[in-house]
């Protein structure tokens, strides 16, 4: 494995871990539609969450927010809405196997958002994590 998957997979690790610390339920990591991957699903109360999660172990580059752009948060929110098509699909709060609710009262989740989860994380130091709560 390249050097930088091996970073965005630790990246992803420390994502997951940090949305339950906030108190979120993860429903799905590196979920697949047809038109790219979610990184992490996850509750917020009643919220519906779509977490981009971006790594980089230097700022030589912008650092990991600058690799947000606008056409990415545009995919984001079309991969949402086939996250949210998919549920409605199945007829319950699954979305194609990944398991978890994905739904709130009413048939639909209450509220949706997309979030950014920035990760600077330099060899030999500790990660530094910036979220950027509704950024798309």
């Amino acid at each position: 494995m390249a050097a930088k998957d091996t970073l965005g997979r630790r990246g992803e690790d420390l994502a997951v871990a940090w949305a339950q610390e906030q108190g979120w339920s993860v429903l799905a990591r590196n979920w697949r539609g047809e038109r790219g991957e979610i990184d992490v699903v996850a509750r917020d109360g009643d919220c519906l969450v779509v977490l981009e999660v971006k790594t980089r172990s230097s700022m030589v580059l912008g650092g990991p927010l600058a690799a947000v752009t606008p056409r990415k948060l545009a995919r984001l929110r079309l991969l949402t809405g086939e996250w949210l098509a998919r549920a409605d699909e199945a007829g319950s709060s699954e979305a194609q196997g990944t398991g978890g609710r994905a739904r709130g009262r009413g048939g639909g989740p209450s509220d949706v958002r997309i979030d950014v989860l920035g990760i600077l994380w330099p060899d030999g130091s500790e990660p530094r994590l910036v979220h950027v709560r509704g950024a798309g």
